[in-house]
């Protein structure tokens, strides 16, 4: 790995990305390249036609006293910006990173992130971000974006985050979740910690479980494979409640009722309720 992308904000998860940007470098020897995106403008100070209520000078002034707060306003977002990029450039450093880099620009994130990570191995970012309603546990509006648009491993930050020691791979056999084994194989992120590899379905998915397994042992994992019957989301959920688990691994795409986790609106569902970072492949 050369390049970890990590998009900032001023949510309450900027630290977690942060910390899980660092454990990712540390563990792959890579540069971690920071991102904040300053969307487009802003519409609310745009005045509505009130030709009928002002008069001419009148309304010549209210234009410029809303050009002049729009001018102030993008000043303290690009100031703020750079406050919150220095802050996660110094946090990574005092952790021991020594390649960090930072940019700011303007525009929709996801086509920035599109961009930027052409030369990353890896994109890390918040479940929500400081825009999200946290009162109603709603997602961040951009995190399915930049999964459905993203063509590199997103890993998603919780709140908190734990050294992970202890991850689980929901493992359907399709694409994304072989793609996901081929990185673990070939990634040193993972190496030293203990694997539970599940996959939820009958005895005719045993076969793709015991190979997956195989090619994770063979590569030095410790690994516990399980094949449970069940739906998806409740088996996998009811993992997770057990603890114990410090990562989700998971294919963003499958051709299994895991599918229906990534693709449908249990994929909101699954991640909202999981505490622990998510590493998603597509």
């Amino acid at each position: 790995m050369t390049k970890i992308l990590a998009l900032i904000d001023g949510s309450a998860y900027a630290q977690s990305v942060c910390d899980l940007a660092a454990w990712a470098a540390t563990r792959t020897f890579a540069e971690v390249e920071f991102l904040h995106v300053l969307g487009r403008r802003e519409t609310a100070s745009t005045p509505i036609d009130l030709s009928g209520n002002l008069d001419a000078d009148e309304r010549d002034e209210l234009l410029r006293e809303l050009a002049s707060l729009d001018e102030q306003k993008a000043k303290l977002a690009l100031r703020r910006g750079r406050v919150l990029l220095d802050d996660a450039k110094a946090r990574l450093e005092a952790a021991g990173v020594q390649k960090v880099s930072t940019k700011l620009r303007h525009g929709d994130l996801v086509e920035t992130v599109v961009e930027f990570e052409a030369d990353a191995d890896l994109v890390v970012m918040g479940k929500r971000g400081e825009a999200a309603d946290f009162a109603k546990g709603h997602l961040g509006s951009n995190l399915e974006r930049v999964g459905r648009s993203s063509r590199k491993p997103l890993l998603v930050a919780a709140r908190a985050y734990n050294p992970i020691q202890r991850f689980l791979v929901a493992y359907d056999g399709g694409p994304s979740a072989e793609k996901a084994i081929d990185y673990m194989v070939r990634s040193p992120l993972l190496h030293g910690a203990e694997c539970e590899l599940l996959t939820v379905g009958g005895e005719g998915e045993r076969g793709c479980l015991d190979a997956a397994a195989a090619r994770l042992r063979e590569a030095g994992f410790a690994v516990q494979a399980t094949l449970a019957p069940g739906h998806a989301d409740d088996v996998i959920g009811n993992r997770m409640n057990l603890g114990g688990i410090d990562l989700l691994v998971m294919g963003a795409y499958g051709h299994s009722r895991i599918r229906s986790l990534i693709v449908g609106s249990t994929t909101a569902a699954m991640v909202r309720r999981c505490r622990i970072p998510v590493l998603m492949f597509r």
